[in-house]
């Protein structure tokens, strides 16, 4: 494509490359070896989450050279930048999981500064673990300049002793060994071969559910979104994002084209369809906060109802992301739900077709069982499902895939942080048939509402993963499984219903119903309240001291600040 035929002024870059007054502008540009027809075109932003924290994000500063080279050969000007990553399985476990929802926000905030502080006229962003992905995509709703995004790509599986392994396995494994069903040279032997590449956790666990979202909702290529880090394939996903995001710039497809209402319906049923995270309930209200959509919990969860389950895949089911890829991808997914009436057809996406358009080459593939056709489903009904009651007046969220047993009732045992929790469970402190209540761990109270996979994973460990469930007003990892309900809102740090249990107090959870309730009445609850006082902040100052006093409910994504229904204008209209 001609850079002269796109009109530069109306592009943000102008104000950093055109006319007599930005000649000190240019020669910083002169500086990093850029020449004058360099600078005079479109200015792209290739942002990624690149660093050596894990091996989610290690192979995306060499997929960002390939994004370079497709948007160079289509007459772009791409600027390489980084922003930070929190990993969730390095941070699981400790006080590290409070900076990784905080880190969604820190992302999309460093993205939109660094773009808008430069003038760059469009954006192709990668990302490769949990927060980073929604932040990413985030940032460009917020921005809405012509954008593409980009998954790093999953892990790929390892194998123990001829079985096929994920770094699940290994956090159940650590259960095993607290209660000797496991010796240390095996523990030791595991977690040298569970992850064996770069790559993000390779099951539908949060990376791969977002990354799927990514797809559905049209800001990612269709296919790119399910080949493994390791694929040379990915490197040409990459160039033809670089080369896409220039017609975009050219056509003025802008995010916010893109993800409408209908786009964020279909994002949430190949949610449902593929028993992916339930972070899929915090992070799909963030986006659409982003561009001005109204799309909360409980709109999320009316959607997963009405799903039908349909991919087996880790956690609950048998397969993990290199085998959705080498069945025939997300498309696979998404074609035959839509040829059973549950996905919106006429959505548009960065392919500049609509999505039925994109579904028209994908063939049904009958020689794989990892997904099935859509009126054959698992199950009838999604593998994410909403509740709500009077112990969780703003709803809660639980991921029943795999789950024959949707419905517990039984005494609370509560905790008040995650710490007290895990060592009780470590030392076998808890009975059958309790519900274990996890609270003060919400958005403002943790603050950063953590994930509690450690806890879980040791509870199957312990082979007690289905005789008890947990509660909490954090969250739960995607590699959890069996009960367990996260995202309870009213959280407890503002006197939510959850802060008020006791020991003893009896819940009952129906997942086929949509319920959650305990045995107590409006009286007595209020009777509690009257007597409850909020709990000082563990932090009284730095980031996650600013995070809490600005972060929202659970129930509308954890979002910080108005969104884009308060805008006055976009910065791609600048």
């Amino acid at each position: 494509m001609d850079a002269r035929t796109l009109i530069k002024d109306r592009l943000p870059s102008r104000h950093v490359t055109e006319g007599p007054t930005r000649a000190p502008h240019r020669s910083y540009l002169y500086a990093m070896g850029l020449t004058k027809e360099e600078i005079h075109q479109p200015l792209v932003g290739v942002a990624s989450c690149w660093n050596e924290a894990a091996p989610c994000n290690i192979a995306l500063m060499r997929q960002a050279q390939a994004v370079k080279k497709g948007v160079a050969a289509a007459s772009g000007t791409p600027r390489e930048f980084c922003t930070i990553t929190v990993t969730d399985g390095i941070a699981m476990g400790h006080e590290g999981m409070k900076s990784s929802l905080a880190s969604r926000e820190v992302i999309a905030d460093s993205v939109e500064l660094t773009m808008r502080g430069h003038c760059y006229d469009a954006l192709v962003g990668l990302a490769g673990c949990d927060k980073s992905l929604p932040g990413m995509m985030m940032a460009m709703l917020r921005l809405n300049v012509p954008s593409i995004f980009l998954y790093g790509g999953s892990i790929l599986p390892g194998s123990y002793r001829g079985r096929q392994v994920t770094v699940q396995d290994l956090f159940e494994a650590v259960g095993q060994h607290s209660v000797g069903a496991m010796s240390d040279d095996d523990l030791d032997e595991l977690e040298q071969v569970a992850c064996p590449s770069a790559g993000a956790c390779g099951a539908q666990f949060t990376a791969n559910t977002m990354a799927t979202v990514s797809e559905a909702i049209g800001l990612a290529l269709p296919y790119s979104a399910g080949a493994p880090a390791p694929y040379e394939i990915r490197d040409r996903f990459c160039y033809t994002a670089g080369e896409g995001v220039m017609r975009l710039v050219r056509d003025q497809v802008r995010p916010r084209d893109i993800c409408t209402r209908e786009a964020f319906e279909n994002a949430a049923t190949v949610v449902a369809a593929t028993g992916g995270s339930t972070n899929a309930g915090l992070h799909l209200p963030a986006m659409a906060h982003e561009a001005g959509i109204a799309f909360d919990l409980h709109d999320v969860a009316e959607v997963f109802r009405r799903t039908p389950y349909i991919a087996d895949l880790k956690p609950g089911g048998r397969y993990v992301a290199k085998d959705l890829f080498e069945a025939g991808g997300i498309p696979l997914i998404m074609k035959t739900l839509l040829e059973h009436g549950f996905l919106h057809g006429d959505c548009m996406t960065v392919t500049g077709r609509t999505l039925a358009q994109n579904m028209e080459a994908v063939r049904w593939n009958s020689e794989q069982d990892v997904v099935r056709p859509a009126n054959t489903p698992i199950t009838p009904t999604g593998g994410v499902v909403g509740l709500k009651g009077n112990l969780a007046p703003e709803g809660a969220i639980v991921k029943v895939a795999g789950m024959e047993k949707q419905r517990f009732s039984g005494p609370a045992r509560c905790f008040d942080s995650e710490e007290e929790a895990f060592a009780a469970v470590s030392r076998r402190e808890y009975r059958e048939g309790e519900v274990l209540v996890i609270r003060y761990e919400g958005p403002r109270g943790g603050p950063g509402m953590r994930e509690m996979l450690s806890t879980t994973a040791a509870l199957y460990g312990q082979g007690m993963g289905d005789k008890v469930a947990l509660i909490t007003d954090g969250r739960f990892s995607g590699a959890t499984r069996g009960f367990c309900i996260g995202h309870v809102g009213p959280e407890a740090a503002v006197g939510g219903p959850i802060g008020l249990l006791r020991d003893g107090d009896v819940i009952t959870i129906d997942a086929v119903a949509g319920t959650m309730e305990v045995e107590l009445t409006d009286g007595e609850l209020d009777e509690r309240r009257s007597a409850w006082a909020p709990r000082p902040s563990a932090f009284g100052s730095g980031a996650l001291w600013k995070y809490a006093q600005t972060v929202g409910p659970a129930e509308k994504g954890a979002v910080t600040h108005p969104g884009g229904t308060e805008e006055v204008r976009a910065y791609a209209d600048v």
